[in-house]
């Protein structure tokens, strides 16, 4: 297994996107943290899929569910790939070696249980450490992207600011559903409302979007593989 410390978290296929990590080995970047909201798994250039050479296309039938291509290429994988583009989801080594050694899965509702039930026993310091991950993601907030006056845009940047001096992390939601004209006042209303929280409220609830985020993420990567793998 190799060490990934050096890595940061969705990359355009790490796997099956390579948008989530950096390349293992990538010195990390010495600004500070940004915090993580994703409505959509962000993208990050990425030279390599783990997963592209260990499968040729033409292990796939005209039989194989066009669906399952990219869930088939995950649980064929060596487990050091399958390790990786775990961890392109969720930054917990431990959540993503559990998730390799149960392989294979049957389909891709299987695996999604199976990445939730292990979202659900992370440790502290498991959770912790994918938190630490999400830090380093070199992304702007996505809420400062959004629609909205410069007045609002302050306030977000300040809330953030806010959550991390009195959590000591970065601040997580998962925004899948949410309209980008929603997106500033909803991140920024979930940031005011989540500050009220005592830490063990928040690491609760900071857990789960993180649980959230690694489903909507692993989803995305398996049917963006699948898609591809279909097309050769």
């Amino acid at each position: 297994m190799k060490t990934r410390r050096g890595c940061a978290s969705p990359r355009s296929a790490v796997f099956l996107l390579r948008s989530i990590r950096l390349l293992p080995g990538t010195p990390r970047l010495s600004a500070a943290p940004t915090f993580r909201l994703w409505s959509n798994p962000p993208s990050r250039p990425h030279e390599e899929d783990p997963l592209a050479s260990d499968i040729p296309p033409q292990r796939f039938d005209a039989s194989t569910d066009p669906s399952l291509l990219g869930l088939h290429r995950f649980n064929e994988a060596d487990a050091g790939a399958a390790e990786e583009a775990l961890l392109a989801c969720c930054g917990s080594h431990r959540w993503a070696l559990r998730l390799t050694a149960h392989r294979p899965y049957p389909d891709i509702e299987s695996l999604l249980a199976a990445a939730s039930e292990a979202s659900y026993d992370l440790r502290p310091a498991d959770l912790a450490e994918a938190l630490a991950d999400e830090s380093w993601m070199p992304q702007p907030l996505l809420g400062m992207r959004a629609p909205g006056s410069q007045a609002a845009h302050t306030a977000l940047r300040a809330a953030h600011a806010a959550y991390e001096a009195r959590f000591g992390h970065v601040f997580v939601v998962c925004l899948e559903g949410v309209e980008p004209e929603e997106m500033l006042d909803t991140v920024l209303t979930s940031i005011r409302t989540r500050l009220a929280n005592d830490p063990d409220e928040e690491r609760l609830v900071a857990s789960d979007e993180l649980r959230r985020i690694a489903l909507m993420r692993l989803a995305h990567l398996v049917a963006r593989h699948s898609a591809e793998a279909g097309a050769h």
